[in-house]
């Protein structure tokens, strides 16, 4: 039997979990268990109830090898009612076995429901004592906490506001909490769905429903939140923060922020109000209120937006290659980001902005690229000059023809004060090509 690391590292993703923005903290917390020789495992229970199961493994093995540059091996146990006696033991032997566990959408509800009549939470505990890092995100991450919300039942369902008992994964760490993922989630547009589609209201209620000395510890989206159980720190990596609150008050860790184990513990048992020894001047800050959730944009909207400006200006300039980029640029990262379980149409959104430029682009071929103007100038400066010597022969008539017929074609002649073409400018379909 193998020995894995005396590492120990919990670590709990927002969402994002195969996406570009967190590929770089797998990518790191596999090195500091083994790098190339450490063995990484993808649980698939959360969402093992969905039809598009297999689909998302691959997706989640095909982001480790190409992005990661490691290989994500499967312990699969889906359904618990339903698997053998040798499924279940071929998934703990994976699970004993491995350096990295990774876990991450679905459920959280049928998580606990599947794990709790399985050796799984035991064998996570152990990672965590023993050796090894455990990095469960979104559905997966819910389940940590001494509670665990029940997502969908409470959001799409209507079941009244309620907690579920959690694995308490997190006493490992000396925490008592409930772990909240998609903290900053913001597809509601118009509706509150922050705090994982909660919103201001139902979490209110919910912290009144808490265990005696909990706390809400929240992880925002895209962010991952690296508990080094070992060393006794807690680092906050990616795009948002990590979130304490306490009674409707929040302490905010905003990425790149470090702090002790022991000081993020604090924070929860409401002894103390903020974090130390964050770099940079990095501090916590104590909100009443959390941000708006218009107040940001998703990273891969935000990746398109930009894409979609840099197209827009080189049509405006009829800069073909720069069109060309900018098409190339929205398609790199649509592959980027194809491992992505997106929860909204941000993947429809991202090929609807693929057809609207190559449609444009198609259009400028149409019309021609080359600026209308540059096409016709040396025809209308051979004219002009002829009207010029017409009007210097006094030969008027003629030059009110060609006038006349350069009207006709959408060129407007601008005559100087002594009556000489001066200038000349398109006008109408002329101008458009």
């Amino acid at each position: 039997m193998r020995a894995v690391t005396a590492v120990r590292i919990l670590c709990v993703m927002g969402s994002g979990e195969t996406a570009p923005t967190m590929a770089p903290v797998h990518r790191e917390l596999i090195e500091r268990v083994g790098g190339d020789g450490a063995r990484a495992v993808l649980l698939d229970t959360p969402f093992g109830f969905q039809e598009n199961a297999d689909e998302l493994v691959a997706k989640a093995q095909e982001h480790f090898q190409r992005s990661i540059g490691h290989p994500l091996e499967l312990a699969s146990l889906r359904r618990v009612e339903t698997s053998s006696e040798v499924e279940r033991e071929a998934a703990y032997s994976r699970i004993h076995d491995a350096d990295y566990i990774f876990s991450g959408p679905g459920s959280p509800s049928y998580t606990l429901r599947q794990w709790r009549e399985t050796e799984i939470p035991g064998l996570l505990r152990q990672k965590l004592e023993r050796g090894g890092c455990v990095t469960l995100a979104s559905a997966a991450a819910i389940t940590l906490g001494v509670v665990s919300l029940p997502v969908y039942e409470i959001y799409k369902v209507g079941e009244p506001v309620h907690w579920l008992e959690g694995l308490d994964l997190l006493s490992t760490a000396g925490i008592r909490a409930a772990l909240i993922t998609h903290w900053d989630n913001a597809e509601g547009g118009t509706h509150d769905t922050r705090f994982c589609y909660m919103g201001e209201g139902r979490l209110t209620q919910l912290e009144s429903l808490l265990p005696d000395g909990a706390a809400v510890l929240g992880v925002d989206e895209h962010t991952a939140l690296i508990v080094d159980l070992g060393a006794g720190r807690v680092e906050v990596r990616g795009r948002g923060r990590a979130v304490v609150r306490r009674h409707g008050a929040e302490t905010s860790l905003p990425a790149g922020t470090e702090v002790s184990l022991a000081e993020l513990q604090a924070m929860l048992a409401g002894t103390t109000a903020g974090a130390s020894g964050t770099p940079a001047g990095i501090a916590a800050e104590r909100l009443e209120q959390p941000p708006e959730p218009s107040a940001r944009e998703e990273p891969f909207l935000a990746l398109l937006g930009e894409r979609g400006d840099e197209f827009d200006r080189a049509r405006d300039r009829r800069d073909v290659e720069g069109m060309v980029a900018a098409i190339l640029a929205v398609e790199s990262t649509l592959a980027e980001w194809s491992t992505e379980t997106f929860s909204g149409d941000e993947r429809e959104r991202g090929r609807s902005l693929l057809r609207r430029m190559v449609t444009r682009l198609g259009e400028l071929a149409t019309e021609g690229a080359v600026d209308p103007r540059e096409r016709v100038a040396p025809l209308v400066e051979a004219i002009l000059a002829l009207r010029r010597q017409f009007r210097a022969e006094r030969r008027f008539e003629d030059a009110d023809r060609l006038r006349d017929l350069l009207t006709g074609c959408g060129i407007e002649v601008r005559d100087g004060r002594q009556g000489e073409g001066s200038g000349w400018e398109l006008s109408g379909m002329a101008a458009a090509g």
